[in-house]
């Protein structure tokens, strides 16, 4: 497990497009899962502990900002060979385990991390109504892969504030954990 951190948000930048298929073995595109007033697409993982140590929050803070008209969804793209965890049968299992709401993606070409520039599991993109990126930060403060507990997360806060205004927080903490698995070439 090799520790990184997201960059800086690109502020304004376009959501990439992309057409992957689901645990419910359906083939969803942008369009497919953008809400009407923001969109978060985050690189999870089955395996990673980060994730593990806030699936619950993710879980949770998805199902709340849907109300707000705000969609979700996960993309898993590990390499499977090295790292038969994240494999797509264990993502539907996992899915499951989780109760996700959102859809749950496989980039088994890794190609939309890459169009992305995901660098870490987890890794959240939130995106406006207009699907300009206005947040890459974390989701909430963790010690000891424990997720520290004083109110809202930092995603729900400033997925909540793109909801209304349509722009992200200025300053933002980034999100860190385990480097996405590539596949060697």
């Amino acid at each position: 497990m090799s520790l990184t951190k997201t960059p800086i948000c690109d502020f304004g930048k376009k959501a990439e497009n992309f057409k992957l298929k689901s645990t419910d073995n359906k083939i969803l595109s942008l369009d497919d899962v953008k809400g009407e007033n923001g969109t978060i697409i985050m690189f999870i993982c089955n395996h990673c502990p980060y994730v593990k140590a806030v699936i619950k929050n993710i879980v949770e803070d998805c199902n709340n900002l849907k109300k707000k008209g705000v969609n979700s969804v996960a993309i898993c793209s590990n390499d499977v060979i090295n790292y038969p965890e994240d494999s797509f049968e264990k993502m539907i299992k996992f899915s499951n385990e989780n109760e996700f709401t959102f859809p749950y993606l496989h980039d088994e070409t890794q190609e939309i991390a890459k169009r992305f520039g995901a660098v870490c599991t987890p890794d959240f993109f939130g995106y406006n109504g207009n699907l300009e990126l206005q947040y890459r930060g974390r989701i909430r403060e963790l010690k000891d892969l424990n997720p520290i507990k004083n109110g809202e997360s930092d995603l729900m806060k400033a997925m909540l504030e793109i909801s209304k205004s349509g722009m992200g927080p200025k300053d933002q903490i980034p999100s860190m954990g385990c480097n996405i698995k590539w596949i060697e070439n």
